[in-house]
């Protein structure tokens, strides 16, 4: 249940992104490091998208502690190889945030490595 939870809340993240003009080119993408739930770009930009899903956005804020910041921070830095500027590429990390109405809270730029 919480797999179809998981994907579900990718989902609703993927759509809102798209709507935003931002559009959704990876989801669970797997480096040596990790995975990163999605991957977005705007424009030139690469956004890494960490998803967490609870009752409240506090909640799921929680959820996200400084370990695994790191591996998404590792597992970022494995995308960024493949591209054409490398880790010179302008890069953002969000936390989007989903409760148990459906609704959907992104914190740009939620952390830096």
């Amino acid at each position: 249940m919480a797999f179809q939870a998981g994907w579900a809340a990718e989902d609703q993240v993927a759509r809102h992104y798209d709507r935003q003009g931002e559009t959704v080119c990876a989801r669970r993408w797997r480096g040596q490091a990790g995975e990163i739930d999605l991957v977005a770009r705007d424009g030139e930009r690469v956004i890494f998208i960490e998803v967490k899903q609870s009752r409240s956005h506090d909640e799921a804020a929680g959820h996200l502690g400084p370990r695994q910041m790191q591996r998404i921070w590792n597992a970022a830095a494995e995308f960024l190889a493949g591209e054409p500027r490398g880790q010179l590429t302008e890069v953002r990390l969000d936390l989007a945030l989903v409760d148990g109405r459906g609704e959907v809270k992104v914190i740009r730029d939620a952390w830096m490595a």
